[in-house]
């Protein structure tokens, strides 16, 4: 890896829910020091579950459209980070002549989720402090460096 981290991809299987959530939590925990990307093996639909959850901490994803990989101009991260299986091995497979490290964060898909507003809520609460916890835990040490 880079001594000193500077850009990062989120990676998730529609860029609707894990990846977008990382990406507006690392941009909260640490405004400006990386720049940050998020994409999806394929795009689904904005996930109005996603903006509950983070409006609770006072955060947005504004203007987010989920995109998958062919609406990035480039490949050009120091690190990129999957949050599912498809993601990880579609990653691998479009990074392996980029000189990017890639590391697999499994991370539960709230969708998934059944019951009440309130139970499925809970899992979306759940996604979302997990990746807050793993981001600080694998970017504070960068961003000290910094």
């Amino acid at each position: 890896m880079a001594d000193k981290l500077s850009s990062i991809l989120f990676v998730c299987g529609r860029n609707a829910v894990r990846s977008p959530m990382a990406r507006s939590l690392t941009e909260h925990l640490y405004p400006g020091r990386f720049y940050t990307a998020s994409a999806g093996v394929n795009p689904g639909e904005r996930d109005p579950f996603v903006d509950a959850v983070l409006a609770e901490m006072g955060l947005s994803l504004g203007n987010h459209r989920p995109k998958s990989f062919d609406d990035l101009d480039d490949l050009n991260f120091d690190l990129a980070v999957t949050l599912s299986p498809e993601a990880h091995h579609r990653t691998l497979e479009l990074t392996r002549t980029h000189a990017i490290d890639v590391e697999y964060w499994p991370t539960l898909d709230p969708t998934l989720a059944t019951g009440s507003r309130d139970q499925i809520l809970a899992a979306y609460r759940e996604v979302r402090d997990r990746l807050a916890a793993r981001i600080r835990e694998r970017l504070q040490p960068q961003a000290d460096l910094q």
